[in-house]
């Protein structure tokens, strides 16, 4: 099964959407660095995600010496996202991802990636959730004042959801 590998932007915006069960029933293992984990989701959140299947990987000494070289390379990085970047790196993992910085780090590297629209198109194409409550979700998400994401592809998203309900 494929892994993807995630920071913490995508988790956050599918636990607002209120998804992140949801997100489990997809064809691919989620995985996210020890440090991301300790740093960012430790609590009831983590041990909620450890439950519903997420892996919390170790980086090996090669991923730590280049998630610290992409950190030296990319200030505008958390450390957390340059260990995430490094495991998607060095594992060709999917990277999921809603960090512009993180975005064009993994370009430029030629990782896969993508973000948390993608993971609601194939929560919609696999009928893995019904629409309605996608449309609900991306609403919640897009509405909130934190949202970076854009706002034509949501939108699309969201009639698109909506013309398949009823």
């Amino acid at each position: 099964m494929p892994v993807l590998v995630s920071d913490t932007s995508v988790l956050i915006d599918l636990e607002r959407g209120q998804l992140l069960e949801e997100m489990f029933r997809l064809p691919f293992e989620f995985a996210v660095p020890d440090l991301l984990y300790a740093r960012e989701l430790a609590g009831p959140l983590g041990e909620q995600l450890v439950a519903l299947g997420l892996r919390v990987e170790v980086l090996t000494p090669t991923e730590l010496a280049r998630a610290t070289m992409a950190r030296r390379q990319n200030a505008r990085l958390s450390t957390p996202d340059t260990f995430a970047f490094a495991i998607a790196k060095s594992r060709q993992w999917t990277l999921l991802t809603g960090d512009a910085g993180l975005r064009e780090l993994a370009q430029a590297e030629r990782i896969n990636m993508h973000g948390v629209l993608w993971l609601f198109d194939q929560l919609a194409d696999g009928n893995h959730v019904a629409l309605e409550r996608l449309h609900q979700g991306l609403n919640i998400i897009f509405t909130h004042p934190r949202c970076r994401l854009p706002a034509h592809d949501v939108r699309r998203r969201l009639v698109r959801f909506a013309q398949g309900i009823g």
